[in-house]
C-alpha cells in the first residue's frame, strides 16, 4: 500500500471493525446495523471457534473485507498450508506471528495472491513487565522495531502494532507497508484490559493505514454512533 493509495483511501475503508463477540447470530446483527457504514471487518478466535469461519466466507463473497485475526505461528509446512486455504476463502488481511521463518513460510505461500499478511509484533495487553515474565531481553517498543524490520525483510505486507509505535515503525517500514493499529480507544473510553492504547485521532496522526476497533463499537448500545463517532475523530486528525 503505497502513501497514495492510503490517503486516497476513505476513512470508512480505513476502520475495522473487531467482531468480538460470542456468535455468529450477533455479529450477523452487528454486521446489519453497520450496514453503509462500516466495509472492513475483523474475526477473531472467539468468532471463528463459534462459526465464524463459514461467517468470513460469506462476508467475503459478498464483497465485504474481512482481516481474519488467526495469529499463525507453527512449523513452516503447516504455516504454508494454513495460508494456501485462507487465501481460497477470499480474505484480505490475515495475521502471523512475527518470527522470521514462519514470515518466509507464509509470504511464499500467499504469493500470487492478494492475501496481506500482517505480521503480529507485540501484542497491545503487554507491557514490559509482561515482556520481563515471558522471557524476552527486549522491552515492547525495542522488539516492536525490531520485528518490524524482519517482516519488512521476509516481504509481509504490513505490521500490527500499538499507535503509539505507529510512527516509528513507519519509519523503519516506509510509505508501502500496511500499519494495521488495535488498541484503539476513543476519548473517555474505558481501556479494559488494553495497556498500550492510542484515540483514533492520534492513531492516524502517528501513521496507521488500518485501525482495529472492537468493544468500543460492537458492545456500544448504538453501533452506528459509535462508529459513526469514531470516523469524525479520524476525520478530524
Amino acid at each position: 500500500m503505497t502513501a497514495v493509495t492510503m490517503q486516497a483511501q476513505s476513512m470508512q475503508e480505513r476502520l475495522i471493525v473487531g467482531l468480538d463477540l460470542p456468535t455468529v447470530k450477533e455479529a450477523e446483527q452487528a454486521v446489519r446495523e453497520l450496514d453503509g457504514i462500516v466495509s472492513f471487518y475483523k474475526i477473531g478466535y472467539q468468532l471463528a471457534f463459534a462459526g465464524g469461519l463459514d461467517f468470513a466466507r460469506e462476508l467475503a463473497s459478498g464483497g465485504t473485507k474481512v482481516f481474519l485475526d488467526m495469529k499463525l505461528l507453527d512449523i513452516d509446512h503447516t504455516v504454508a498450508k494454513g495460508v494456501e486455504n485462507i487465501v481460497r476463502m477470499g480474505m484480505t488481511m490475515l495475521t502471523i506471528h512475527a518470527y522470521p521463518k514462519a514470515m518466509q513460510a507464509a509470504v511464499e505461500a500467499a504469493r500470487g495472491s492478494d492475501l496481506c499478511l500482517l505480521a503480529v509484533s507485540v501484542l497491545t495487553s503487554m507491557d514490559e513487565q509482561d515482556m520481563i515474565d515471558v522471557g524476552y531481553e527486549y522491552d515492547p517498543h525495542t522488539l516492536v522495531l525490531r520485528r518490524s524490520e524482519q517482516a519488512l525483510h521476509a516481504g509481509m505486507g504490513g505490521i500490527v502494532c500499538s499507535a503509539a509505535e505507529a510512527e516509528a515503525v513507519r519509519r523503519i517500514v516506509g510509505p508501502d507497508m500496511a500499519v494495521v493499529t488495535p488498541g484503539i480507544r476513543p476519548m473517555g473510553s474505558d481501556h479494559g484490559d488494553q495497556k498500550r492504547v492510542v484515540t483514533p485521532g492520534q492513531a492516524i496522526r502517528n501513521g496507521s493505514s488500518h485501525l482495529v476497533v472492537g468493544r468500543p463499537i460492537v458492545a456500544a448500545p448504538n453501533k452506528r454512533e459509535a462508529a459513526e463517532a469514531i470516523l469524525d475523530e479520524m476525520r478530524s486528525a
